[in-house]
């Protein structure tokens, strides 16, 4: 079983970050921030990961802090559950629609960490949720899963719509990549030998 449980406390957060990356798509998710477990939950389902993710953030003064220090946990999580990487596809990819909404997103679990985002919000509150939040999580994940994303909303009028696309297609692309590739079998996916 590809599994981790990893702990972060700072400051300003308290977070338990709990991954099964062969699971059915469950999460038990208490963040302190509703719309922020609503995409969380998208992660899993789309990914077919059970995720369980306990955060006590600084939330009466903002969403910040939390929002970005799950992603840095969860990117540990990941990058720990996934361990040698040997006989896994490694790429992944995939575009999501919700409404007129549509956004694209591409994942590398390549040892090197790096974000491109392109998303033009038509809001910048969701609720209380500031949609400039989305970068600062993926931000984080990507330092510490060290996978190079790229993510394109393409396009959409409705600000929860352009970012639930967002999660979905992260939860997909994620899936791909974390899969299994039988003719790979216990090689690594790289002409370097390391990842």
């Amino acid at each position: 079983m590809r599994t981790a449980t990893i702990e972060r406390n700072t400051l300003e957060t308290q977070i338990k970050v709990s991954v099964n990356l062969d699971g059915q798509g469950n999460a038990n998710l208490d963040t302190g921030v509703p719309f922020f477990e609503h995409m969380l939950d998208q992660i899993a389902r789309h990914g077919l990961i059970d995720l369980e993710i306990n955060a006590n953030g600084d939330t009466h003064i903002d969403d910040h802090h939390t929002v970005e220090d799950v992603g840095i946990t969860l990117g540990q999580a990941i990058r720990e559950a996934v361990g040698d990487k040997k006989g896994i596809q490694r790429y992944g990819h995939a575009y999501v629609p919700l409404d007129e909404a549509l956004s694209r997103v591409v994942i590398d679990l390549s040892g090197r960490p790096g974000l491109v985002f392109n998303a033009d919000f038509t809001r910048e509150k969701i609720g209380q949720f500031d949609t400039e939040l989305v970068s600062e999580f993926f931000q984080g994940f990507v330092n510490h899963a060290q996978a190079t994303l790229h993510i394109d909303c393409l396009r959409g009028d409705n600000a929860h719509h352009q970012v639930e696309t967002i999660f979905k297609a992260f939860g997909r692309a994620l899936r791909v990549a974390l899969s299994s590739d039988e003719r790979m079998a216990g090689k690594l996916p790289s002409t370097k030998g390391s990842l």
